[in-house]
């Protein structure tokens, strides 16, 4: 098996830094062996400040660039992965903050304002991400006050943090599963495997029964152990990918919409426009008008 495999191999993280503390701050580049797909018993709240690429949380495939915010709830596995040209690295791509909910339930018996959080941390069990660019710009600036202090003032920095969070009404919910049904910490390191070989491949031919070989498994045992696992058929997991990947292409650049389809991964005009209007609502190209008719307003303002 080889260091990347190895890498790319996790199962449950136990984190074993608190130290006593209520929280735990970090911030990483890419590549980082803390970038893989996993869980934990804590939230994470997670800011990309660098790269973009292909976020997976729970059953959910989308897009991240920098000044992207998110917070997954406990168990629930997560990985964003960027892509970037072979060897090219960036020195901290992310910031986070890990706190479990014995901080907050704790913390609930004594100042019942905490309980304000609830709503937010039930949404979290599914993955959120935030849409208001205000609320992610003063999110940044205090993880930054985390980052900087500590003791009762990070604590409350973080508390400021979690208040701001929890009135954003620009949200979007994630994943259709919760981590009960997804966080199996066997299925979890086969999974993650299986993620990474189609993360890979998905822009080329790539079948159910290639991607069983590669696992040792039989097709029709893979099929069932891939949609119990992530909540997706194969063909829908792959799909959803791929249209993924046209969004990002049709967004940040003027190729043609056939170019588009092909450089996706689709191998017909016809079937990626159905799979584009069953997962979009809307065909290829009245996404990329929709797209610069909200950035036109935006720069209006």
């Amino acid at each position: 098996m080889s260091r990347t495999q190895r890498t790319l191999d996790p199962s449950y993280e136990l984190m074993d830094d608190h130290e006593g503390h209520s929280l735990i701050y970090r911030q990483h580049g890419f590549p980082s062996p803390l970038v893989r797909w996993h869980f934990h018993k804590e939230y994470e709240l997670h800011l990309i400040v660098a790269s973009a690429g292909k976020v997976f949380i729970g059953d959910y495939i989308g897009n991240f660039s920098p000044d992207t915010l998110f917070l997954t709830g406990p168990n629930l596995p997560h990985n964003w992965i960027s892509q970037m040209a072979p060897g090219e690295a960036v020195a901290e791509r992310d910031m986070l903050v890990n706190f479990t909910d014995e901080v907050l339930e704790s913390g609930t018996a004594v100042f019942a304002e905490l309980k304000d959080l609830q709503p937010l941390l039930a949404r979290a069990q599914y993955g959120i991400e935030f849409r208001c660019p205000h609320t992610i710009a003063e999110a940044r600036q205090l993880l930054q006050r985390i980052a900087d202090s500590q003791s009762m003032t990070r604590l409350g920095h973080f508390f400021i943090l979690m208040e701001l969070l929890a009135g954003c009404e620009a949200y979007q919910l994630l994943s259709d599963r919760t981590a009960a049904q997804l966080a199996d910490e066997h299925h979890v390191d086969r999974i993650n495997r299986a993620v990474d070989y189609i993360f890979q491949r998905y822009a080329q031919e790539l079948s159910q029964e290639e991607v069983a070989e590669y696992l040792g498994m039989t097709p029709t045992y893979f099929s069932r152990f891939f949609k119990q696992a992530t909540g997706r058929g194969f063909v829908e997991f792959v799909n959803r990918l791929r249209v993924s990947k046209s969004c990002e292409l049709l967004t940040q650049s003027d190729k043609p919409v056939t170019e588009v389809c092909f450089e996706s991964g689709f191998n017909n005009i016809s079937n990626f426009n159905r799979r584009f209007q069953q997962l979009k609502g809307m065909t290829p190209s009245g996404y990329r008008r929709l797209v610069t008719q909200r950035v036109t307003a935006q720069n209006l303002y």
